[in-house]
C-alpha cells in the first residue's frame, strides 16, 4: 500500500522545525533566532508585494496581446506560496520559500507542472465579441438598425380614432 506522501510531510514538517529551531537557537542565542524569524516574515511580505506587481503587469501584458498567461499564473501561484512560506515561522519553511523567489526556480516548476496542468483561456467582453462575429461572419443589429416591411404590409392603418386597433 502506497502512503500519500503529502500527509506525511504536514506531520513530520512541526517537529523538523523544532529541531531546526533548537539547533539554530542552541548557536546564536534565543532573541537572535526570534529575530531571525521576524526577518524572514517581514522579507516574506516585501518580496510578495515585489514580485507580486511584476508578475500581474506581465499577466496583464500577456492577455493584451490575447496570449495565455499560463507561465505567469503559474509563477505568481509560486510567489503566493513563497510568502506564505516565509511567514510561517521556521528555518526550513523560509529556505524552501527562498528558493521559490528564484526565478530559475519557478522555471524548473513550471516545465514540471506544465505537462500535468491544462490552462484554459475564456475570452469575453465586447473585443472578444466583434472578433467572432467577424470569424463567423455574423452582423449583430440592434432593433433600432432594421424593420420588418413584410410585417407594415399587413397591418391595417391605423386611425387615430380607431381604438380596436393595437399601437404601432
Amino acid at each position: 500500500m502506497r502512503l500519500p506522501l503529502i500527509p506525511l510531510i504536514i506531520l513530520a514538517l512541526p517537529l523538523v522545525e523544532i529541531a531546526t529551531f533548537i539547533a539554530v537557537g542552541s548557536q546564536i542565542g534565543v532573541l537572535a533566532t526570534l529575530g531571525l524569524i521576524f526577518a524572514s516574515a517581514f522579507l516574506g511580505i516585501i518580496l510578495v508585494r515585489v514580485q507580486g506587481f511584476h508578475t500581474i503587469q506581465r499577466i496583464r501584458a500577456e492577455l493584451d496581446r490575447g496570449g495565455s498567461p499560463g507561465r505567469d499564473l503559474v509563477h505568481g501561484m509560486m510567489i503566493v506560496v513563497a510568502g506564505i512560506l516565509l511567514i510561517i515561522p521556521g528555518f526550513v519553511t523560509d529556505a524552501v520559500g527562498l528558493l521559490l523567489f528564484l526565478p530559475p526556480v519557478r522555471n524548473f516548476g513550471w516545465r514540471f507542472l506544465r505537462e500535468r496542468i491544462r490552462v484554459t483561456t475564456v475570452q469575453s467582453g465586447a473585443a472578444w465579441q466583434a472578433r467572432r462575429r467577424a470569424r463567423d461572419g455574423v452582423v449583430d443589429l440592434d432593433s433600432d438598425d432594421y424593420s420588418d416591411l413584410s410585417a407594415q404590409e399587413d397591418q391595417p392603418t391605423r386611425s387615430p380614432s380607431d381604438p380596436r386597433l393595437p399601437p404601432r
